[in-house]
């Protein structure tokens, strides 16, 4: 009898047991979705991460955050996307490198029933047919807005520089074209440099550009395409003594750059809001899950700061 009551005791144990430790998740268990960056350790992506955290624990997310080591890395950024499909996330946020080699691991994700939407930068392809949606800032207008400023300090005139960033960065080959669009509409404008790329690092940017020595010397202006470019361009023309003496827009910000803007060594920034598109990129997701309609494209925004307006609430907002 006693041998009876314990065997009954240990079933009912076991019994608990395997409902406390099963697989299923927890009812309160959050959905929990991914967010690929092209990389985590420039000043934009921190926003971006910033962004997307806020707004997961708005909309009841929980977010998982992971870029590729190195931003020109597209090799481990496939690898990235492939390892979260075999895990099931209940969404997928990606920044892709390259907007053709990631074409084929987006699909797979697809396939695999997992909502995907591209931010920062193109994939090819469209939405809402091969991905999800696209929140990005319309880089081929910011690209003009610099073309539009550098051109109005030079005065309409005069010789530039482009400092391009990575070879199949969608973000960056837009703001690029859009750039030499409006210096191309100056007859009295010459572009002397546009086929040399920054590389994925400060380092790399600065190396590069001051290997155009030569040509920075004779430009009146130059124009860098993304954070790390501006940077390293920042550094090779102080280094060059042609800080704050050659007209320099940049995109993108960070305290470094900011400080320089404030100094005269940079004379604008076209600046994106890498917060709000981290934070509507997850927004996305999280109507995706609920099955909600979602836009195709989402404009993020992007405005000119210059010494006269970075003061004003609304831009200072977007330097922090």
């Amino acid at each position: 009898m006693v041998g009876l009551v314990a065997l009954a005791s240990f079933a009912a144990l076991a019994i608990a047991c395997s409902k406390d430790s099963g697989s299923a998740p927890a009812a309160d268990a959050r959905p929990r979705v991914v967010v690929i960056p092209k990389g985590t350790t420039h000043v934009f992506w921190k926003a971006v991460e910033k962004g997307a955290r806020e707004a997961g624990a708005e909309r009841g997310l929980d977010v998982v955050w992971k870029g590729p080591l190195a931003e020109n890395d597209r090799a481990q950024q496939i690898q990235l996307v492939q390892q979260f499909i075999a895990e099931r996330p209940a969404g997928l946020a990606l920044a892709p490198l390259d907007h053709a080699a990631l074409v084929p691991a987006v699909a797979a994700a697809r396939a695999a029933g997992i909502p995907v939407v591209i931010f920062d930068s193109a994939l090819d392809g469209r939405a809402p047919d091969d991905f999800a949606s696209f929140v990005a800032t319309d880089n081929g207008a910011g690209g003009r807005l610099a073309g539009e400023e550098l051109a109005r300090l030079c005065g309409d005139a005069g010789e530039v520089v482009l400092l391009r960033y990575l070879v199949g960065s969608a973000s960056t080959e837009e703001r690029e074209a859009g750039f030499l669009a409006s210096i191309g509409k100056r007859s009295a404008m010459k572009v002397l440099v546009d086929n040399r790329y920054a590389g994925a690092t400060i380092g790399e940017a600065k190396t590069t550009a001051l290997n155009l020595a030569d040509q920075l010397k004779q430009a009146k202006g130059v124009f860098a395409s993304n954070e790390p470019a501006t940077n390293g361009m920042l550094l090779a023309l102080r280094q060059l003594g042609l800080a704050g003496k050659v007209k320099f827009v940049g995109f993108d910000a960070s305290p470094p750059l900011v400080e320089a803007l404030k100094a005269g060594e940079i004379d604008a920034l076209v600046v994106q809001d890498p917060r709000k598109m981290g934070a509507l990129s997850v927004a996305t997701l999280a109507d995706l899950i609920a099955k909600k309609s979602v836009p195709a494209n989402v404009d993020t925004g992007a405005v000119l700061v210059t010494r006269d307006n970075l003061n004003r609430p609304e831009i200072a907002a977007l330097l922090e």
